[in-house]
């Protein structure tokens, strides 16, 4: 059986929403009281208090300074918090088009500070699938097949990738890859604390 998570909500005020969540979970992370990282990123601590209650609407700008007093990239204070197993179909995620060639990059997945990421090509066939036991507590498994079709992610519920699907799942809890159709190819990420 196959499972496809619904869509996220990528409208204005979920972002808004997404923002105040993480603000507020990098600056308890970061043992910050507001007003320490008011002070650090050069705001009002009441345009902070309006941000992280998700009644602002910060600027690239702002969150840019947040970012740098935070110690965290910019792509951690506006990407919604990451169920454990997430499915990017082929064509979809947040795109950013360049002005000045016909370039597209999808962000699919950002590495966590001090993580190690290898990377791997994979290339099966149809037959037995691929059952893997889990690897070290943390460890994130990140796929995007690039041919074929396969069944892959948590052994209690894969899902079926076609060409252009990206799909992450913990790498600590029992998963598997099978090839459904010849020449099936995958690139994966093995990202480890």
């Amino acid at each position: 059986m196959t499972h496809s998570p619904p869509a996220a909500d990528s409208s204005p005020a979920a972002l808004i929403q997404t923002i105040a969540v993480a603000i507020r979970r990098e600056r308890e992370r970061a043992g910050l009281t507001l007003t320490e990282l008011a002070r650090r990123a050069g705001l009002a601590k009441s345009t902070l208090s309006q941000l992280e209650s998700g009644s602002g609407n910060p600027s690239v700008e702002t969150l840019w300074a947040l970012g740098m007093a935070l110690g965290v990239p910019f792509s951690r204070l506006v990407e919604p918090a990451r169920p454990r197993t997430r499915l990017i179909r082929a064509g979809e995620g947040p795109a950013t088009r360049s002005q000045e060639a016909d370039y597209t990059a999808t962000l699919l997945a950002s590495c966590p500070p001090g993580a190690r990421r290898d990377l791997y090509r994979i290339t099966a066939e149809p037959g037995a699938s691929l059952d893997s036991r889990p690897h070290q507590q943390g460890t994130v498994e990140h796929v995007v097949l690039s041919a074929g079709r396969a069944l892959a992610g948590p052994l209690d519920s894969p899902v079926e990738l076609h060409p252009g699907d990206y799909l992450t799942y913990p790498g600590d809890a029992p998963h598997t890859f099978a090839a459904l159709t010849p020449g099936t190819a995958a690139v994966f990420a093995m990202e480890q604390p």
